[in-house]
């Protein structure tokens, strides 16, 4: 067994288990982590097969926006477990029955689908040698060059919806308990403590109950 086939048993390996971590984990936090593990690993297997410009994606895109995203959404809304765990197991019967049906699905896609003899070659003209050029580079040259106007145009949408998710994040709210730096910068401490100057007072007579004789006067009377 040589090195690359090693590294495809150990992307794959802690690729299982993270997958089987996601759905497992008891913390929603945890869960999302796991997550990114497996597509970290997922990205090292692109990377085997010779997909650069996939791996790439699949960390840039998938591990530094959308799951740090999804593990900021998971712990900001505080997600109480104990309530969707409830109907588990009334639900769990038809999960593993559609769990069955495409891990058969997908063993049968993996045994009779990719039966290929030889890799398939470049075809080229007599006399012509192929350049040694990467998936990356060849991919980023057709992108920036036929399709340049397309990808200028999903730049514009994306910077667009990043600006609303900004505009929409920093809206007042009733319930909003954000504050005002600069109000809390240009307050002096003569607005915080003000001290007031009250007479000297003395302490009063306390009042006596009164006599018992009085006290029966009156009700003779």
């Amino acid at each position: 067994m040589d090195i690359q086939t090693g590294f495809f048993y150990l992307f794959s390996a802690v690729l299982l288990f993270a997958a089987f971590r996601v759905v497992t984990a008891r913390n929603p936090v945890h869960a999302v982590l796991y997550l990114m593990l497996a597509f970290s690993q997922a990205s090292g297997l692109w990377f085997l097969l010779q997909a650069e410009f996939l791996a790439i994606t699949l960390v840039l895109v998938y591990l530094g926006a959308v799951m740090v995203l999804f593990l900021f959404v998971v712990m900001m809304l505080d997600i109480n477990m104990d309530l969707l765990r409830e109907g588990f197991w009334k639900h769990f019967p038809l999960a593993a029955t559609l769990g069955a049906l495409i891990a058969l699905e997908m063993a049968a896609v993996l045994m009779g689908g990719f039966r290929l003899t030889e890799a398939p070659k470049a075809v080229l003209a007599v006399g012509q040698v192929a350049a040694p050029v990467s998936n990356a580079k060849a991919l980023g040259i057709l992108l920036y060059t036929d399709y340049i106007m397309p990808i200028q145009i999903g730049a514009v949408i994306l910077l667009v919806a990043m600006i609303a998710a900004i505009a929409l994040t920093l809206r007042e709210r009733k319930d909003s308990k954000a504050i005002n730096p600069s109000l809390q910068v240009r307050v002096r401490s003569a607005d915080r403590l003000s001290i007031i100057k009250v007479g000297v007072t003395q302490a009063g007579v306390a009042p006596q109950p009164p006599a018992e004789d009085a006290v029966t006067t009156e009700k003779k009377s």
